[in-house]
């Protein structure tokens, strides 16, 4: 199950890229990742009230707090990731951002240890950390007249600055940080429901804690979607117009449901060295719908590295790792 909810991740987010970055690369918005913002954090409070009052999933207080630091990291990681998007191309951005997932392995492997794992999984968290990384060093690195070719194509320019490379850097520190952590509070949950006698199995509980935690993630995205509304519409004034703003809600939307995937994904802490890697491997789908619709070009450098990403993914489904 592990593996069909990480690939169900890995295909709504990079749905949600694609979208975000049709809706934020406007450069004259000023406040295009506030809106992205307040998009998502509707389209979850919608999820979660769904969740809470039609599904029945238990959410307290006691949560919220507990998941409040894992819900502050990827929130500020996705403000940095969308606000990025107005300096950077989709197939340069998804990559750097996404290298966070072999971070967050390096992470496990350290810190839990990796010997459960066979050397055809290692090879397999390899293979997909490789081609991750290596997609943001060949998009860093790239010819400078392929890269003017590919802004030509796609009718928008983008002069290199420090802050083309620093947000999507700091997305991919803050979402590594956030998914390794995300995995520990979990753990703290699970053995919370278990100690309270809430459920008769170890899965039932993990199943109830990637509930509750997915909800109270989503009711914090929620109210930071509710303070940037504030600060935008009633502050600065600035409209927000339903054309405009279509793109950012279809963005929300896979968002939304790619994190209801991933939630349950990485809560089978068994897996967590391999589903990692792989919903970080979106990049490699994003990066090829930036070339289907959004008109940016690609080298064999990045189809090299799209290969090595799906002959991992590819290793750990077909033996199940």
């Amino acid at each position: 199950m592990w593996l069909w909810l990480s690939l169900t991740a890995l295909l709504c987010w990079s749905g949600s890229d694609l979208f975000s970055k049709i809706g934020c690369r406007d450069g004259s918005d000023r406040y295009s990742h506030l809106k992205m913002v307040i998009a998502v954090g509707v389209v979850m409070g919608l999820h979660a009230a769904f969740e809470i009052f039609v599904s029945g999933t238990a959410i307290s207080w006691s949560v919220i707090w507990t998941y409040l630091p894992v819900s502050l990291l990827y929130i500020s990681s996705m403000a940095l990731g969308y606000l990025g998007l107005r300096y950077i191309e989709l197939s340069v951005s998804s990559p750097i951002c996404n290298s966070s997932g072999a971070l967050v392995a390096v992470l496990t492997l350290l810190f839990v240890g990796g010997d459960d794992y066979s050397p055809l999984a290692l090879v397999a968290i390899l293979l997909v950390c490789a081609g991750a990384i290596g997609l943001g060093v060949v998009d860093a690195t790239e010819d400078p007249e392929l890269r003017l070719e590919r802004q030509k194509a796609s009718n928008y320019k983008y002069a290199k600055s420090f802050l083309a490379l620093a947000l999507p850097a700091a997305y991919c520190l803050l979402d590594a940080a956030g998914t390794f952590a995300d995995n520990r509070v979990l753990e703290i949950l699970t053995d919370r429901y278990m100690n309270a006698g809430m459920f008769a199995t170890l899965r039932e509980c993990a199943d109830q804690a990637a509930a509750s935690a997915n909800c109270a993630y989503e009711l914090t995205f929620l109210a930071a979607a509710a303070f940037c509304f504030i600060y935008v519409v009633i502050i600065k004034k600035d409209r927000l117009v339903p054309k405009m703003e279509a793109p950012k809600y279809f963005g929300a939307i896979c968002e939304t449901a790619g994190q209801f995937a991933y939630i349950y994904a990485i809560s089978d802490t068994a897996h967590l060295a391999m589903s990692a890697p792989i919903i970080s491997s979106y990049c490699a789908a994003s990066v090829l719908w930036s070339r289907i619709f959004l008109k940016e070009k690609l080298s064999w450098k990045h189809y090299t590295m799209i290969c090595l990403v799906v002959i991992g993914i590819a290793i750990m489904g077909f033996f199940d790792l």
